[in-house]
């Protein structure tokens, strides 16, 4: 097999954006987030994990992590398919979040992360599920944290902590934010602050 070299290839463009991402990242603000969880599990609150669309996915696995390796006690509303798809039904998509908030008893001891690429716009009708939950946690005084890939987007404009990864190339924003979740939450799960159990391999 030959190796395409040339430097103007897709590959070569998106892992060179990779590397200045990495580069680039607020590692203050990931180190602040860590802080923050460890207080969340230090006076036993609990942790809700946001996303929509790839985001979700990147929500279970979160929690996942966040339980097993930090033992921080955590849910994705994603995660519960039938409830999710019943209030869109029922009551409408812009409050699905906040109606599973309520359920669950959101209070301020508790924080909510959100793992999202614009992290919500209202004006543009984006996601307007997250701006509902941000607003009810903040209105509670529930912590916010979010790793987002815009600066502009309502998350990162009144999150407590908010990580937004650099925006390189107004056309792999999605992708680059999406992968970056994951490397940003796996930074905290293995972060000596948070890390309790050690993972297998």
């Amino acid at each position: 097999m030959t190796i395409d070299a040339d430097p103007h290839t897709h590959v070569a463009r998106y892992f060179r954006e990779v590397v200045e991402i990495a580069e680039q990242i607020d590692q203050a603000a990931i180190a602040a987030l860590a802080t923050g969880l460890r207080h969340l599990r230090d006076r036993g609150g609990r942790l809700f994990v946001l996303g929509v669309g790839g985001s979700a996915a990147n929500a279970g696995h979160a929690v996942n992590d966040f339980r097993k390796l930090c033992s921080i006690e955590a849910y994705a509303p994603t995660d519960n398919v039938s409830e999710l798809t019943a209030r869109t039904n029922d009551e409408g998509w812009p409050s699905v979040f906040s109606g599973w908030l309520k359920v669950s008893r959101l209070s301020a001891n508790d924080a909510i992360l959100v793992l999202s690429v614009g992290g919500g716009d209202l004006m543009r009708n984006v996601s307007p599920n997250l701006v509902g939950a941000v607003q009810m946690a903040k209105d509670i005084g529930a912590a916010v944290f979010g790793v987002v890939g815009r600066d502009g987007g309502y998350t990162a404009k009144v999150a407590d902590v908010a990580v937004v990864i650099p925006n390189l190339a107004s056309d792999r924003v999605t992708p680059h934010a999406e992968a970056f979740q994951a490397v940003v939450w796996h930074c905290l799960v293995s972060h000596p602050e948070l890390q309790v159990m050690s993972t297998k391999w």
